[in-house]
């Protein structure tokens, strides 16, 4: 953090005429550029008339919020300038792309990272041609925009993404831009209190700028039409320091809102200052500023077309003049329009910015568009890990599935070690469920995070803590997001029905992946981490609302070469997964893993072996003569711990009551391995697949999810039809544990009968062991209900090793 004197805030804050001038010409510029890209394809400078030649067969982008984006970046260049302050822009605006673009261009980042967009005439009409357009870019904020951490087309996470762009982060500010259509978001709306959690002795800080325009797309906005006094009241409810910023004159909104940034950025250095030097005092939360900024939205376009008001309402949103290449008094309005901004003094005549206009404009890393935090942290940085295999279950093979434990209990231990060895690259986040999804050994290296007061019965709660919970998965998924995205790592933790709540961010955190890794000046990012516990399978209380496995069905769709998902059935597998995906980098890694005792099957070198490899035949389960070279009668698969069980007790019943009919267990971990290796990277060769599955024999594959994600998996592989998969049903109530897998059809009695069925031979004893299952599930039905607990036989049920094998 840099110690700058009162004299540089005063400076700040009292510009000098000159010092307006710049900030002027800059705005001017970017104003000029962001017209330019939304309409025209040539004449960038207006050498000459316009014709409707240079105007773009479409006409797409967003106007209205543009200036007042212009406005607040022109203002913390000179900012930066002035005092060596390092930060970021977040644009949540939607799509106010063209502005943030036409900002970095002037910066010259943006020709530093496209050299064919070059600082003169042809470099602009490149720029402006490739708006919006096919083979160019999109038209917000996003990937290929240099310095830029937030999709600005995901409306309502940019606040939360600067909040965890500042943890751990302590000489960062990241200057964040709401727009009041965005501030209408649920997300948004969250995120406000997260100046709860953030620490000043340790944090950087988050300049909230509520950009308020008045209107949306189509209609007012919420807060555009307030009462001012009743919106003050509504963010110092929050604890923010309010300073407001009104009009639309010049050069007077220059003044106002260079002394409003001043003020705010000196409170932001006396908070940190009085913390870093005195402490930070528990329940003492400082009122950190946020700006109001009220200024019309599409100010300086035309203030009326055809005779209809533009500026300042929501028709200025969009693209103010639509009718340019046919309409000759639309034409004529751009133009001048365009030449309000008086272009001549804003380019030389090679058309390259002029020095008036570069005058604000930091240098090197200083620049917004060019500081590390908006690339990754500017260099990946692997986390420090310990061995796993220190925190497993050692135990001796002929003991496999006849004890349980919570596996989830050992990744918290091995989360406590990476929090000990990196103490400032790495957070949990999950929505106040450490505990409940037994991660709660992270607790014992750290608290978790509250800057509110706290009372006695409060347990491992305090300032200092770097364990990041609140009730939201939106806050804990984007927080995460925000922190691995500035080159940080992490994990986020949720039940697997409250997945779904965060998924769409999940999509678009995937979506951001896949165009960045092709991007050659993009850094590396850690890889976001989610583990989705609480499954469901086992939620003996909470019942069917938290019973939903959809994130899987959602993310497998996602680009194959960022998405991995992972069912370890036990606690090794969870370590050796965890202890991977925490090396990795540039993915979206989804583990689904239950809390609840579940039984061991794999030593830690086995589950090494397992889970490198994906999947794998568990001989040990089955009954059929490997050596022989037969196929087996039926395949049973498995991907899931609950139902990894189940298809484990299937088998076991069938090799004791059915000996001379031959099943085979096969375990995956790794999802995408079913897939072919044209459709994913990891996808099994048709070797591997035929070696597991065969090429002929009858699979019935009991899976976590819905039935559909293996269907889809496993298209165009041999003889799909032979596939026959059991999964989640929706049919579930708060019931025991087993009632939960009958009701879905995934229990060992239905598998039984499920494998009888489609065994391609007649297997003598078989209907009598149909017969027997069927009364079997009739016995629990009557059971569950009189006892509320499941039979004796499931309760007490261990893995019984098969006396052939060895």
């Amino acid at each position: 953090m840099p110690t700058v004197s009162q004299d540089i805030i005063d400076s700040i804050r009292n510009p000098s005429e000159q010092e307006v001038a710049h900030v002027d010409a800059w705005w001017r510029a970017n104003n000029y550029l962001t017209v330019g890209q939304i309409y025209l394809k040539s004449n960038p400078l207006l050498r000459r008339p316009l014709e409707p030649d240079d105007i773009k067969p479409r006409l797409l982008g967003h106007w209205g919020t543009s200036p007042g984006l212009s406005l607040i970046y022109a203002h913390a260049s000179r900012l930066i300038q002035k005092t060596g302050q390092e930060m970021i822009y977040i644009t949540g605006p939607g799509h106010g792309g063209p502005a943030i673009v036409a900002a970095t261009y002037l910066e010259d980042t943006y020709t530093e990272c496209f050299p064919d967009i070059t600082q003169d005439e042809e470099g602009l009409r490149r720029l402006f041609r490739q708006f919006s357009a096919p083979g160019g870019i999109p038209s917000h904020a996003s990937v290929t925009t240099p310095g830029s951490i937030n999709e600005g087309g995901e409306l309502g996470y940019a606040l939360v993404h600067g909040f965890g762009a500042v943890f751990d982060n302590p000489n960062l500010i990241a200057l964040t831009v709401v727009g009041d259509g965005e501030a209408e978001t649920a997300p948004l709306e969250g995120s406000w209190k997260s100046i709860s959690f953030l620490n000043p002795a340790r944090d950087g800080a988050v300049l909230p700028v509520l950009h308020l325009n008045g209107a949306k797309i189509a209609s007012p906005t919420v807060q555009g039409r307030k009462d001012p006094d009743e919106v003050r009241r509504i963010y110092e409810g929050h604890g923010y320091d309010v300073i407001e910023v009104e009009g639309s004159d010049l050069p007077g909104m220059h003044y106002r809102f260079a002394d409003a940034l001043g003020e705010a950025y000196s409170k932001i250095q006396s908070i940190q200052h009085t913390a870093r030097t005195e402490g930070v005092i528990q329940g003492r939360r400082p009122r950190w500023p946020m700006i109001i900024l009220r200024s019309p939205k599409g100010w300086t376009g035309p203030t009326t077309v055809d005779g209809v008001q533009i500026e300042g309402t929501w028709r200025s949103h969009q693209v103010p003049l639509s009718g340019v290449r046919d309409n000759p008094d639309h034409l004529r309005q751009l133009e001048e329009w365009m030449r309000s901004y008086r272009p001549e003094e804003l380019f030389d005549d090679a058309g390259r910015p002029t020095d008036a206009v570069r005058a604000i404009n930091p240098s090197g890393e200083w620049r917004m568009s060019a500081h590390p935090a908006g690339n990754g942290g500017g260099q990946y940085s692997p986390l420090e890990l310990p061995d796993w295999r220190s925190l497993a279950i050692d135990f001796d093979p002929a003991e496999r599935g006849r004890f349980r434990d919570e596996s989830t209990a050992y990744l918290g231990r091995l989360l406590e070690q990476i929090y000990r060895l990196n103490p400032t690259t790495f957070r949990l986040f999950c929505p106040d469920e450490t505990n409940s999804n037994r991660l709660g050994a992270v607790f014992n290296a750290s608290d978790r995070t509250f800057m509110e007061s706290t009372t006695e019965e409060d347990v491992k709660l305090s300032a200092d803590g770097r364990v990041m919970e609140v009730l939201s998965e939106h806050l804990t998924h984007g927080w995460l997001e925000g922190y691995c995205l500035t080159g940080r790592h992490g994990m986020f933790a949720s039940y697997e029905a409250f997945g779904m709540v965060s998924v769409s961010q999940t999509v678009q955190h995937t979506k951001w992946l896949k165009e960045a890794i092709d991007i050659d000046w993009r850094e590396s990012v850690p890889s976001l981490n989610i583990l989705l516990s609480s499954t469901a399978w086992r939620n003996d209380h909470n019942g069917f609302s938290h019973q939903g496995p959809g994130v899987l069905s959602t993310i497998v769709n996602m680009q194959g070469r960022i998405v991995r998902t992972y069912l370890p059935p036990d606690a090794n597998c969870l370590l050796e997964v965890s202890d991977y995906i925490f090396r990795t980098k540039d993915r979206v890694n989804v583990i689904v893993q239950d809390k609840q005792p579940q039984f061991q099957w794999l030593t830690p070198d086995e589950a090494h072996a397992h889970c490198r490899k994906g999947f794998g035949i568990w001989d040990w389960a089955g009954n059929e003569d490997l050596g022989s070279g037969a196929d087996p009668d039926i395949v049973i698969a498995c991907a899931g711990d609950v139902v990894t069980m189940e298809a484990v007790a299937a088998a076991q019943i069938i090799r004791q009551r059915l000996p001379h009919m031959k099943v085979r267990v096969v375990n995956v971990v790794r999802l995408q391995t079913l897939s072919r290796p044209k459709d994913h990277p990891t996808g099994m060769s048709d070797q591997d697949f035929a070696e597991a599955f065969t090429d002929t024999t009858d699979v019935l594959f009991c899976f976590h999810g819905y039935a559909g994600v293996i269907h889809q998996l496993v298209h165009g592989r041999p003889d799909v039809d032979r596939f026959h998969v059991r999964g989640f049903q929706e049919e579930g109530t708060t019931t025991t544990p087993f009632d939960m897998v009958v009701r879905n059809k995934t229990d060992r009695y239905s598998l039984v009968i499920d494998a009888i069925n489609n065994t391609r031979r007649t297997i003598r004893g078989g209907a009598d062991l149909k017969r027997w299952c069927e009364t079997q599930l009739e016995r629990h039905e009557e059971y569950k209900v009189e006892h509320l607990e499941d039979m004796p036989e499931i309760l007490d049920w261990a893995f019984e090793p098969n006396p052939a094998y060895s």
